[in-house]
């Protein structure tokens, strides 16, 4: 069971759409920064996570129309039965799992190429992750030294 959602991010001064998904638990599955948020986005981004998690049953969702659109055209697609939710208070873990990356981003007042927006935010979730326990560790490192080591 997945919950999915997007959040905006500013790069050279216009809104980028970072689509992320988070288990039941609150462990971060995967992140996608996108231009644009639509069906299509919604849909790359769906195919990433399945592609390297595997289809869940259920995906909690908020009212967006182009996360809908995207789960159904990829049961459609493939043939699967995942399950649409839009329960407002499952979606709180995604949401509250947002602010570790907007805490982090927004005293940078915005990224000035999508290239290093992408980057910068992949090394941003990899130290959530990390910090949230997600990494298999060799060894008692702590989470500054574990980014390091897997950044050299």
């Amino acid at each position: 069971m997945w919950r999915l959602d997007e959040t905006y991010v500013k790069v050279k001064g216009c809104w980028k759409y970072l689509y992320r998904a988070v288990d039941k638990a609150g462990a971060t599955v995967d992140f996608l920064l996108t231009a644009k948020r639509d069906c299509k986005a919604a849909l790359r981004f769906l195919r990433k996570v399945i592609g390297r998690h595997g289809a869940p049953e259920k995906i909690t969702i908020d009212k967006s129309g182009a996360n809908t659109a995207a789960i159904e055209s990829y049961n459609a697609e493939h043939e699967a039965d995942i399950e649409i939710r839009c329960i407002k208070y499952l979606d709180n873990i995604v949401e509250q799992d947002h602010r570790a990356v907007k805490r982090v981003t927004r005293p940078r007042l915005g990224f000035k190429s999508f290239r290093s927006a992408a980057a910068t935010l992949s090394g941003i979730e990899l130290m959530h992750m990390i910090r949230k326990d997600q990494m298999q560790t060799r060894g008692k490192f702590r989470p500054a030294q574990q980014f390091y080591a897997l950044a050299a």
